[in-house]
């Protein structure tokens, strides 16, 4: 006896031929009914023997189309109908908006080859996308997910792209951006040609600065192999030493540049598409400016056909702003933000509604390691634990928001740093536009403590019950949601700043934490950071804040003394910091790998850069015994000078250094484990994607016998706070049921 099925499919099951294979698995299958996308996800009604739905119930778990998630499939008995055939209906937009919207996915083998076969209409179009590939959050302006919803609106569909889009057999059906070149977007150049295409690929030949419109924003591309073209982009962009991506057209051209493992280049081929950080080989063709003084550059393989068309050898795409400003997305915007930049502007018509900077990530023991979330990621949710809805707003480099709704979190694309008011504003459109697309309205707002970032004026600014969430604390905490735990762990949380509990600068933390709160168990011992934010920017301060004998190279400057002096005096010209950051600052300084530094982490990066990897002689920090332990990082610093006069090698010693950080971490938190019985070490904050210090931190660790939690679905730097502030206002709030999200007095979740 037949019988009928109503389900529920909720997930990333719209605009990534869903309903198609609804609608295939179905009549396959011999069973009537309907199918229809609406504001909660896929509805569908399915009649025929049981065993027949069953089967059916089997497939929409276990083969999805490529870019689909299924988080839940649902069902209810209903009355059997009768109805013959099985039809996919119009979009519902009515009742409460639940649907998911999916990221940008990589153009798709099938598209590609019809971009490259003459015979085909869309032969060379750059503009070619279909329900398994193409934009999808960059162009999106409500839900549901259909085309007048999407920036796509304003294009007419001719005949042929109409007869595709509604015929359930075709992969274009109901793909949004369907378009072809009869009736889609088209390219144009600035100053005009009469072939776009052509003329920018020979102003890249010819070793000019272009700008390209991309999926969520400008880039600034130049031939990569010329130094002339690099020189001429970091000059104008601003940009001193901070290095650049490549995009390379395929894998072998990627395989010349790099070495490979075959994680890594999963990663670089998969739909995601994003930037993935690679060891470089000693005589890769490309100039030096593209990232001095790194021994890996980022590569990335075209994810647009645009860039499919266009990149015919490496090419330096980097974002396309000035230094310090978010992403030009806007045509006029970036006509006059990058103009005196770009030689030329390779445009197209087709609207960008949220501006999306590439995703970059490293591969760590074959997952990847986030660096920064954003294209081909956002707005993918994560999983959270249920609670009130909560809008956590981050810190404020490498900021991202984060909203949670009915066990999902939604962390934000990359929006920059919070330092003026463009970046503010990208922010406060951010969060506004995420609350329409996933109709959340947040009960309580989470943020850190600094009273000086705009991220926590503007939370308090709102008119909801706030939570601080400790800076550290989120670091941990985000480690913890992204791995599914609550804790409590040992947490080991290094970075370059975060205002502690004290009202001194942390960032050398070894916590006792789980998602409710946690307490301080140790940490680096604190050293002045004279003149503040000046010696972020000069390294070298922080080697006389650790008391480096003036007699060496890098104590001869006029300043020494004086800065010498400031520290000294300590606050408030020289507040003391805790930071490990600031610890490999001063090591860089010393071995004079970086005495000033023109982006974050600059003096770290290529202290790693200088280790050498066969060294595994390890410098020691004594520990204290007290109950809140301290570790010496003065010891370090003094073992490294006492090597530099012995005259060791700078990459033997930059190595020491390093396996003397894992060293410490080991030992630090077995001191740890012998107090509380804990046996996982969750490692967070932005030291950790130092591949160096995380690898054999962990190996140190595992040995120990503790297990280990890292990153690697957000970053470990401060772009992944949002997600752990966001976990910490949830569970503060389910535990002790008070909107203000007070800590628990119970350990570990006391804050002190």
């Amino acid at each position: 006896m037949d019988v009928r099925v109503g389900v529920r499919v909720e997930g990333v099951v719209q605009g990534v031929g869903f309903r198609p294979f609804v609608h295939g698995l179905a009549t396959g299958l011999g069973l009537s009914g309907l199918v229809g996308n609406d504001a909660g996800g896929v509805f569908i009604e399915v009649e025929g023997a049981p065993e027949e739905i069953g089967r059916f119930l089997d497939g929409l778990r276990a083969r999805p189309p490529r870019l689909a998630v299924v988080e839940r499939v649902t069902t209810r008995e209903l009355a059997a109908a009768g109805r013959a055939g099985f039809a996919i209906v119009g979009s519902d937009g009515s009742g409460e908006r639940r649907a998911l919207v999916s990221a940008d996915s990589a153009t798709c083998g099938d598209c590609l080859r019809e971009l490259h076969d003459p015979r085909d209409r869309r032969y060379g179009y750059p503009f070619i996308n279909c329900t398994g590939c193409g934009p999808r959050f960059t162009i999106v302006t409500g839900v549901p997910y259909d085309r007048p919803n999407t920036t796509m609106a304003g294009f007419a569909m001719c005949g042929p792209c109409a007869a595709e889009y509604e015929d359930p057999a075709d992969r274009r059906f109901h793909a949004q951006p369907v378009c072809c070149p009869s009736c889609g977007p088209a390219l144009t150049l600035h100053p005009p040609a009469d072939d776009p295409l052509s003329t920018a690929r020979a102003l890249l030949a010819d070793g000019a600065v272009l700008a390209v419109k991309g999926l969520g924003g400008y880039h600034l591309a130049a031939r990569a192999a010329s130094e002339s073209a690099v020189a001429a982009l970091r000059s104008r962009k601003h940009r001193e030493d901070k290095p650049f991506a490549v995009m390379v057209p395929d894998l072998a051209a990627a395989r010349e540049l790099c070495v490979l493992d075959d994680a890594e280049e999963a990663l670089l081929r998969g739909a995601r598409r994003p930037i993935v950080l690679l060891g470089r080989r000693p005589h890769a063709a490309l100039a030096a400016a593209v990232a001095p003084g790194n021994r890996s550059v980022g590569l990335m393989l075209p994810y647009t056909p645009l860039h499919h068309l266009l990149v015919t050898e490496p090419v330096v795409l980097t974002s396309g702003n000035a230094a310090d400003e978010p992403i030009a997305h806007r045509d006029e915007d970036a006509l006059e933000r990058l103009d005196g930049i770009a030689d030329a502007f390779l445009m197209h018509d087709r609207p960008i509604h949220v501006r999306t900077d590439d995703s970059v990530v490293r591969s760590f023991r074959g997952r990847a390691l986030p660096v920064r979330r954003s294209r081909g990621y956002a707005p993918e949710p994560l999983p959270i634990a249920p609670g009130r809805p909560v809008l956590a707003c981050g810190a404020e480099l490498k900021s991202t928001f984060c909203l949670t709704r009915g066990g999902r979190a939604f962390v934000s694309h990359h929006i920059g740093d919070l330092e003026n008011h463009e970046t503010l504003r990208a922010f406060e459109d951010g969060i506004e536009h995420f609350r329409r697309l996933f109709d959340i309205a947040p009960e309580l707002v989470a943020h850190d403590p600094h009273p000086e970032y705009l991220s926590t004026k503007y939370a308090l600014e709102l008119d909801l019950p706030a939570v601080a969430v400790q800076h550290h604390h989120a670091h941990i905490a985000s480690c913890l949601a992204d791995n599914g735990v609550d804790g409590p762990v040992i947490g080991v949380a290094f970075d370059g700043t975060g205002l502690g509990t004290d009202g001194t600068l942390w960032g050398g933390e070894f916590l006792v934490a789980d998602l409710r709160g946690f307490r301080r168990a140790g940490h680096l011992a604190p050293v002045p950071l004279p003149g503040g934010a000046a010696a972020v920017r000069e390294p070298w301060r922080m080697a006389a804040a650790y008391g480096v004998p003036g007699d060496l190279p890098v104590a001869r400057r006029p300043e020494w003394d004086a800065v010498t002096a400031l520290a000294a005096a300590g606050a408030p010209l020289a507040p003391f910091t805790s930071s490990m950051g600031r610890l490999f600052d001063a090591v860089a300084a010393v071995l004079r790998v970086r005495d000033r530094v023109s982006y974050e982490g600059q003096a770290a990066i290529e202290l790693e850069q200088r280790a050498d990897p066969a060294e595994r002689a390890a410098y020691r920090a004594a520990i204290t015994t007290a109950e809140v332990f301290t570790v010496a990082g003065a010891d370090l610093v003094g073992e490294v000078v006492d090597d530099l006069r012995a005259g060791t090698a700078v990459p033997v010693i930059a190595a020491r250094f390093h396996n003397g950080v894992a060293a410490l971490t080991v030992e630090a938190a077995a001191r740890v484990r012998d107090a509380t019985g804990l046996g996982t070490v969750a490692l967070s904050g932005g030291v950790f994607q130092n591949m160096f210090l995380l690898e054999r931190a962990v190996s140190g660790l595992r040995e120990a016998g503790f297990e280990v939690l890292t990153h690697h679905r957000v970053p470990p730097n401060d772009g992944g706070i949002s997600l752990g502030q966001a976990a910490v206002a949830t569970a503060r709030c389910a535990s002790e049921g008070r909107s203000e999200g007070q800590p628990s007095s119970r350990s570990p979740s006391t804050s002190r």
